[in-house]
């Protein structure tokens, strides 16, 4: 089963489009984010729930 941890994050109204499509490709690039959910709320601002898988090493015994 996969495990994600998620990130939620807030875009004021005063941000265009381009700055908070550069803000959110920064940390898909470098933190291995994905966008899981964006809501545009009618005052302009944003709510950004980004996610990325948790990989677990599983310890062999021999």
């Amino acid at each position: 089963m996969l495990e994600y941890e998620f990130r939620d994050m807030y875009v004021p109204r005063g941000v265009s489009r381009t700055a908070a499509t550069r803000l959110l490709t920064e940390h898909a690039e470098y933190g291995h984010w994905e966008l899981d959910r964006l809501r545009l709320y009618p005052d302009g601002s944003r709510r950004v729930r980004l996610r990325r898988r948790i990989i677990r090493q599983v310890r062999a015994t021999w």
